[in-house]
Parts: structure tokens; sequence; C-alpha cells
């Protein structure tokens, strides 16, 4: 049981907070003042949220149900939006990356783009990066367990008693909102694989993760999602109204392409290594690659590995793994880039992906990519890779022997990765959010004129 389960350690905490936020030291508040003339104005032109097609010219969003979008109006004054960027703190990985990089679209959106603060607490963690300009930081000694505890099962304390509002739109990067006294509610969610399979999650995923992202999803405003395919499933799994959900997908980090392009000196698997990224079956795969081809170059694993998934690795001390395949664990961004620089091709053969992050690095870098035909990588990849069913571990395997010895498949796929991978950006994600935000006002406010 978590410490801050127990009813001692939640009536201390509560208690501190009540009083005065004396266990909530201010580490740093930085960035320009806050706006202090109430709600900002009307969203600005436009039926709805922006929905994003890969493979058509942005569009918009029409319920399906015959309804109205919520109508859309002149913006009179800045939206004032707070996001949660604790998951930014420590390694920037899936959501931290996530986060960190859609502060950044959204403040190089200049005057268009919102008036950002980026809340984050932790008892040992501090915000240290540099955000940029104009971006307006909090940073709180809150434990991160306590906090989480009170915010997703009890709603309170409101944010605005830990960070100086008022804000317009307050906006959770997870599936779980953040209190707030009356700004309007935004939650994301990544991938479903929670909701669909429960049993690859961890222990607190197991409980009853499923049933308050349900909950904090209807009562949300607007949900985001980085794909059509994860809203599909969101709207079916959690019952969700379409014209709610606002797809805003990744965007490649803005690497050139590798000038290299000869064979690389090793394959590549990006992402935690866990049962749900189908590390197992590559392994397995790999192995038979190894049995009748022993030139295989050596696969490299870049990822943390999850704590109920060590099992996974078990193979790699024995043959015929043994010596051929290195677990580097969790890499920065330079030694991630480099990584992908010398991959003969990227192997992503996840059982269910919301999106998709590594195949998109490794096609704006030129990279071959080898991945799996399910979830919403079909719709990152497009034509640029080559596609299996992760199920086949005899699928996988020729897909490997394809990447190591086909030069032609590689070659048109390194040419057409670059390409694929710029029908992705920030920007328009950062500005297809930003209507949402405009969007999610109005709904607050016709749920509390």
């Amino acid at each position: 049981m978590s410490p801050w389960t127990s009813s001692t350690a939640r009536s201390r905490i509560i208690l501190t907070i009540t009083s005065g936020l004396q266990c909530c030291q201010d580490v740093d508040v930085q960035g320009v003042a806050s706006s202090a003339d109430g709600p900002v104005g009307d969203p600005s032109d436009g039926a709805g949220p922006l929905c994003y097609d890969a493979h058509k010219p942005a569009r918009t969003c029409l319920p399906s149900t015959g309804e109205r979008p919520v109508a859309a109006r002149p913006t009179t004054k800045i939206v004032r939006i707070l996001i949660d960027y604790r998951p930014a703190l420590r390694h920037r990985t899936g959501v931290g990356l996530w986060v960190a990089r859609l502060v950044d679209a959204l403040a190089r959106l200049g005057s268009a783009g919102p008036d950002l603060t980026v809340f984050s607490s932790s008892w040992k963690d501090r915000l240290t990066t540099t955000l940029p300009a104009g971006v307006r930081r909090v940073d709180r000694r809150v434990p991160v367990q306590c906090l989480n505890w009170l915010w997703h099962r009890q709603e309170w304390p409101p944010v605005e008693l830990l960070a100086p509002g008022p804000f317009d739109v307050v906006h959770s990067p997870t599936p779980l909102m953040v209190p707030t006294r009356s700004a309007a509610r935004v939650v994301t969610i990544h991938d479903v694989d929670f909701l669909a399979h429960p049993e690859r999650g961890v222990r607190e995923i197991r409980r009853d993760y499923a049933r308050l992202a349900q909950a904090h999803a209807h009562r949300a405003d607007v949900v985001v999602v980085p794909s059509h395919y994860t809203g599909d499933q969101v709207a079916t799994r959690l019952d969700l109204s379409p014209e709610r959900i606002v797809v805003c997908p990744n965007g490649p980090p803005g690497w050139p392409t590798r000038a290299d392009t000869s064979r690389g000196k090793h394959l590549l698997f990006v992402g935690t290594v866990s049962a749900r990224k189908n590390v197992d079956r590559l392994l397995d795969a790999y192995a038979r690659v190894r049995a009748t081809q022993p030139q295989v170059p050596p696969l490299v694993l870049a990822g943390t590995l999850s704590p109920d998934d060590a099992a996974v690795l078990a193979p790699l001390g024995q043959p015929p793994l043994a010596g051929h395949v290195r677990h580097e664990g969790y890499v920065d961004d330079e030694r991630l880039r480099a990584l992908y620089e010398q991959a003969v091709g990227l192997i992503l053969p996840s059982l269910d992906e919301g999106f998709g992050i590594p195949a998109l690095e490794a096609m704006e870098l030129g990279v071959p990519v080898l991945a799996a035909r399910c979830g919403a990588l079909p719709e990152v990849v497009g034509e640029a890779g080559l596609l299996v069913d992760p199920l086949d571990v005899e699928a996988l395997a020729t897909g490997i022997r394809r990447l190591v010895t086909d030069d032609e498949l590689c070659r048109r796929l390194s040419a057409a990765g670059p390409v694929q991978a710029r029908r992705f950006s920030w920007r328009a994600s950062a500005e297809r959010l930003r209507s949402a935000y405009e969007v999610a006002i109005e709904r607050r406010r016709a749920i509390s004129p």
C-alpha cells in the first residue's frame, strides 16, 4: 500500500496544504505576469477543432451525430493555459517527450499562441529545464504520489491553490484531470492499451486506472489524442462522443536526414522493454535470423525496462543471443540520435501503439522502418515502411532479413521516410491544440456560464 493512502498521511498533507501550503515550497515561479482581467474571449474562426489526416489537408472535425459543433467567434484575448509538466521532469520519453515538445511548439506560435504556464511538483526533482521565452513556470515541492492521490481520487485541491491564476484551460498530459475551480478541462489519452489489455500494465494500471480514465474523460471538455486510430478507440471503448475528441499528432524532432545512407552497424529497437512492445517476439525473430545468417548485425534495445517485465531480457545471457543483443536502457537525445544514424533499420513490433514516435524519428533521418501492422503505426508510417503481423514471429524474422539483405528496399524506404515524416509537424499540432483550447472554453461556458 502506498504511504500516501493511509489516513494519517492524508490528514497530514491535507492539513499542510490548507494551512498556507507550508509543504508546497515555491521553488521557482518564472515568466511574464499573469493576466487578471477575467475569462478569455471567444474562439477563433472555424467550426471546431482541427483534425489531422497525414494524407489530406487539415480539415474540420464535424460531429457524426448531426449535432452542430461549438460555434466559434473571433478571439478577443489571449487564452491562458496551465499544462501539467511533471512527466517531463526526468527521462524525456513517451508522455514526457510529448509535453516538452508541445510546450515548445505552443510557445513558438508567438502572439498567435496562448499564454502558457507549466506546472511541476515533486519532493525530489526540480524543474530546471530552460523553457521558451514567455513561458511561466511554477515548481512546487509536493510529493508526486500525494498530489496524484488527492487530484485523481479526491479531485482536490484545485490547481489554483498551487499556481497563481486565473486560467482559462487546465491541460493534463494524461487521461486523468488536474482539478480546477472554473477553467476548461483538457485531458490527453496517448494510447488505449490500458483499456484493451490492463493485464499488460503496471500494478496501479491494473487496479482501477481504466475506471478513473473513463470517468475523467466524460467530465473533460476536450480529450486530446495523437492519432485517428486512438481517437476511434477512445470513442468506442470509453463511449465518448467523437466531437469531444481532438487529434493532435506528434511531430518529428527536426533532425536533418543522415548524410551517410550506407549500411549501418546495428539493428535498433527504441521504446520501453515490455510485453506491450512485443520485445519477446522480437528476440525470438532475431534468434531465428541468426540461426541462418550469423553475420546479421547486432540488435540494440534502447529504452527502460518495465518493472513487471524483467523476464523479457533473460534470453540475452544465453545462446544464440548472448553477445549479440545489447540493452542500453534509457538514452538521452544525443545518444538516441547517434543510435539511429548508425542503424541498419528500426524495428518497432509493438502490439499496440497510440502513435509511435520512434517510427517518426527514424523516418526523418532516413532510417528504414520495420513496424507492426496494427495500432496507429500504419497511420504514421504509411507507405514509407515495411509492415508485418507482430504476432507472427516468422514474419518478423523475414522482415529483419529484408532489412539486412535487400539493398533496393532499404534505399526506397530511406528516400520515402523523410517525405512521410514531413507530413507531421509540431507547429501544426500546436495550432490544432490552440483551436481545441478555445472550443473547450466555449463548452465550459455552456456548462457554467
